[in-house]
């Protein structure tokens, strides 16, 4: 199903909580996520039958057991209005099935102990129920559609720094860092865990005959996926989102990642993808000493890229997207850690993002630095890329155009190495910069600082000629005025 087809669906779907009384818009979000949540276990466990059928062996484990079989969406989404909504409510129902998925000790569980259900009345779940039953949910892009375009109506989004990362920038910060199967991915402001779930897309496309062994799948499950988020909403959105793409167990912390409850974190991941907040800052009692010692400041895109350094093992690769000041910033903070990413790390790349990319949110100017830890140095030159269109109008509407340059900075990206590369002159839209000039210029990592821009010479005419044209001018014009006045008398 396309996005163009969904759009008008979630719309109805929207409109019917806020006709119905729920207009908060992270409550909507939740409340339509726990309904397709469910949708997804019955979905899930008619997957597990089929197999059974097919294999002429009984399920194991199944989702649903034959006591709760009332449970289940197919079972459920035919009944009246009142008991539908009794079925929700009641002790041991619908609701308390779900918040206890995958037992107690679960940490899906855990995330789900708050949750609420949310829905005022009968009438409107069962129009809700209705409306999501027609949305065919087993396609991996109509989910991240679904998800996308419900993101997109948080009104509040781009508070406290805060931004809805667009899916396509994820997909090709994906595809920069191209994770593996051995890999241990980590976003420390998950959010709704779009890294994430990107992650998980595209290492089943590309192994997935590594994942049919049962070392790696329990990799997969269990330890691969590692998220940070101390909003207890957007947590259990994540977990959801994470369990709804088929990842049973992540680890998930609800934890302040910058806080000393997150001081565990250290050379864990392998792989870190993130979009931290980049607008706040915070007191520095109550930060991690450890990422305080590599960078003494309280703004937030400075102590997110020293935690990131800190929780990476070496040889960890990271790709984060930064506010465009950190690039260039002259307080001694900014030069530390841009010197420190420089000198003690392997800086790979910085790609320039155009302004229009967070909007309608934010006009902010960003840029993505892919870096891999080694404690030791190793840049040698810098690939730089100047990113002018994404594939869409840089504007509020976000409209789509063909000016797209993603496809060619990820090519270009994998060839950075490459003489062909190397060689190319800085007026293009991708070149190298050394490490000793960037030194030079104190670590100023901006793309305005090394690219060159070529102006065309422009011949103008002498201005006695054009004097004598506006003469001219003046005499015609003068001209015509006597003969309209003539033919006017």
């Amino acid at each position: 199903m396309s996005l163009q087809e969904l759009k008008p669906k979630i719309d109805q779907v929207w409109n019917a909580f806020w006709s119905g009384g729920i207009s908060n818009p992270l409550s909507v979000i939740e409340q339509i996520t726990y309904l397709l949540f469910i949708k997804r276990l019955d979905d899930l466990q008619d997957l597990q039958e089929q197999q059974a059928l097919l294999t002429g062996k009984p399920v194991n484990n199944p989702i649903y057991t034959t006591e709760e079989q009332q449970l289940r969406w197919s079972n459920f989404k035919n009944l009246e209005s009142e008991t539908m909504f009794r079925l929700f409510q009641k002790e041991n129902g619908i609701f308390d099935f779900m918040k206890n998925y995958g037992g107690k000790s679960a940490s899906f569980s855990k995330f789900m102990k708050n949750a609420a259900f949310m829905i005022p009345t009968p009438r409107l779940l069962v129009q809700v129920v209705d409306m999501l039953d027609k949305i065919d949910m087993n396609d991996t892009d109509t989910k991240g559609d679904v998800y996308e375009y419900m993101l997109s109506k948080i009104a509040t989004a781009g508070t406290n720094g805060q931004f809805r990362t667009p899916r396509h920038i994820i997909k090709m910060m994906v595809e920069l860092v191209q994770p593996t199967p051995e890999d241990i991915i980590c976003d420390p402001s998950s959010g709704t865990c779009g890294f994430l779930v990107a992650s998980a897309e595209y290492i089943k496309d590309n192994y997935a005959k590594e994942l049919l062994k049962p070392q790696a799948q329990t990799h997969f499950q269990n330890q691969m996926f590692m998220g940070m988020e101390f909003d207890p909403t957007m947590i259990r959105i994540g977990a959801m989102n994470l369990i709804l793409h088929g990842i049973e167990n992540p680890q998930l912390k609800d934890v302040d990642s910058l806080s000393q409850a997150n001081a565990d974190f250290q050379e864990k991941a392998t792989l870190i993808l993130a979009n931290p907040p980049f607008k706040g800052s915070l007191d520095n009692d109550s930060v991690d000493e450890k990422v305080l010692a590599m960078v003494d400041s309280k703004k937030t895109e400075l102590l997110f890229l020293g935690l990131m350094i800190k929780g990476m093992k070496i040889g960890g690769r990271c790709a984060v997207i930064i506010p465009d000041g950190v690039l260039f910033g002259s307080s001694k903070a900014h030069k530390k850690i841009r010197k420190e990413i420089v000198e003690n790390q392997t800086l790979e790349a910085v790609i320039s993002m155009p302004s229009g990319v967070f909007k309608p949110y934010a006009g902010v100017s960003t840029a993505i630095l892919i870096f891999t830890k080694t404690n030791a140095g190793g840049t040698e030159k810098v690939w730089f890329y100047d990113m002018k269109a994404d594939g869409l109008s840089l504007d509020d509407k976000r409209q789509p155009v063909k000016e797209n340059d993603i496809p060619e900075i990820i090519a270009r990206y994998h060839q950075r190495k490459l003489t062909s590369e190397i060689e190319r002159s800085r007026t293009e839209q991708s070149f190298v910069v050394s490490k000793t000039e960037i030194a030079e210029n104190d670590y100023d990592l901006s793309i305005n600082r090394y690219k060159e821009v070529v102006y065309e010479e422009v011949q103008y005419e002498k201005p006695n000629t054009l004097i004598q044209d506006i003469k001219n001018l003046q005499a015609d014009n003068a001209k015509k005025l006597l003969d309209l006045e003539k033919m006017l008398g």
